[in-house]
């Protein structure tokens, strides 16, 4: 009879993250209701929302001023994402000592696969014991951790369990631990689904979603209802991938006012462009690829990213691509809340000079123009001075 190896996935939950690390910080803020939006005017949304928080009827999502409104006691943190990226870090640090297959799906989220670890950490349930009480001491962070045969089950089971916690699922039980779950809890599940599920065919459990044939699961899935089917009975393939670190370098905004102007959007989109632009500078890159993405009012979001035609830092040569880019995604008569640009793919100036293509002059005086800038942004300050179409 040949030997099965089963896979042995940890998933590790911290629920909360940013705030997580900011109660670390300060200790002042445990026990109080906290969430965490962007400062820059009361229409901002929450991003993430404490438990305390949370009973008190705030949920992510929320516009800040309802929020403050349903819970005056509410403390209001700014996103800091240089401290979520250090703790992160940190948390992936530990991780790595465990195993070196581990993946972060998120801030507060990783899958470890500690398949074949048995004669260093011992079982794997004693091995996410082990290092939910590691976290605990020497970040003084408290999660739950999933145990189970596969990333999905893992991660669901890391979701139910009470705070400080280890579930572990035992091989060949996965489809007894799905069924009485909440189809909800399915990846793939949206509201819609959901709500489609429940209004045509009362199905609330997973157990009944499982227990559809094809052709139904077919009408309401489409070329999906072969992957739900078999989430449903608690099997997911797919591996756990060490995500290799790709650099990139972002910059956002959030309008005080939803607005429509282009000329207020494009304002905008060209200072998000300087910011990043400078930074290339600084650390002598050139960036081959660019995103961006427009969140509306009514919270839809749309994104496009292209390849950059030249291999330049300097911002007219980023922004020009950016701008057809940005009248190609923002398509709808709808007011903007929200817009995020970003850059990866980097390359270094190379020092041979090309025999071909000379520098045009113009693009000379653009480069010395530049250095001037930076040269006075770095001794008076970034607002120092800007482009007219930026002001």
């Amino acid at each position: 009879m040949p030997y099965t190896l089963y896979r042995h996935i940890i998933h590790l939950h911290i629920p909360t993250f940013p705030i997580a690390v900011a109660r670390v910080c300060q200790p002042g803020l445990r026990d109080r209701p906290v969430a965490v939006a962007p400062p820059q005017s009361e229409r901002s949304l929450i991003v993430s929302v404490s438990p305390e928080a949370r009973n008190e009827g705030v949920f992510k999502g929320m516009p800040l001023s309802r929020a403050i409104k349903l819970c005056p006691g509410l403390t209001v943190l700014p996103p800091n994402s240089r401290l979520t990226e250090k703790a992160s870090h940190a948390l992936a640090e530990l991780a790595s000592q465990y195993t070196p297959i581990w993946e972060p799906s998120r801030p507060g989220h990783i899958y470890m696969d500690i398949t074949g670890t048995e004669r260093l950490w011992g079982k794997a349930k004693d091995t996410a014991y082990h290092l939910g009480e590691e976290i605990k001491g020497r970040l003084h962070l408290s999660g739950t951790v999933g145990v189970a045969g596969n990333k999905m089950v893992s991660n669901i089971a890391s979701r139910i369990m009470p705070s400080g916690g280890v579930l572990d699922v035992d091989h060949g039980r996965e489809a007894l631990f799905m069924a009485p779950l909440k189809v909800n809890l399915l990846p793939g599940i949206g509201h819609t689904r959901q709500k489609i599920l429940l209004e045509e065919l009362s199905i609330i459990r997973v157990r009944e979603l499982a227990a559809l044939d094809m052709g139904n699961l077919k009408l309401i899935f489409g070329r999906q209802a072969y992957l739900i089917h078999q989430r449903a009975i608690g099997i997911d393939p797919s591996p756990v991938c060490p995500s290799p670190m790709k650099p990139m370098v972002a910059e956002k905004i959030t309008f005080p006012l939803d607005d429509n102007d282009d000329h207020k959007l494009l304002g905008a989109l060209y200072t998000l462009v300087e910011r990043c632009s400078y930074r290339f500078r600084k650390r002598a890159l050139f960036p081959r690829k660019a995103a961006l993405l427009i969140r509306y009012s009514d919270q839809v979001e749309a994104k496009g990213q292209l390849k950059l035609p030249c291999m330049s830092s300097l911002d007219l040569d980023l922004y020009e691509p950016l701008e057809k880019l940005f009248f190609k995604t923002c398509n709808r008569r709808v007011r903007v809340r929200f817009m995020r640009i970003w850059f990866w793919e980097f390359s270094h100036p190379t020092p041979q000079l090309s025999l071909f293509h000379a520098p045009s002059p113009g693009a000379k005086k653009r480069a010395k123009l530049t250095q001037a800038l930076d040269r006075i942004r770095e001794r008076h300050g970034e607002e120092a001075i800007k482009y007219g179409r930026a002001a």
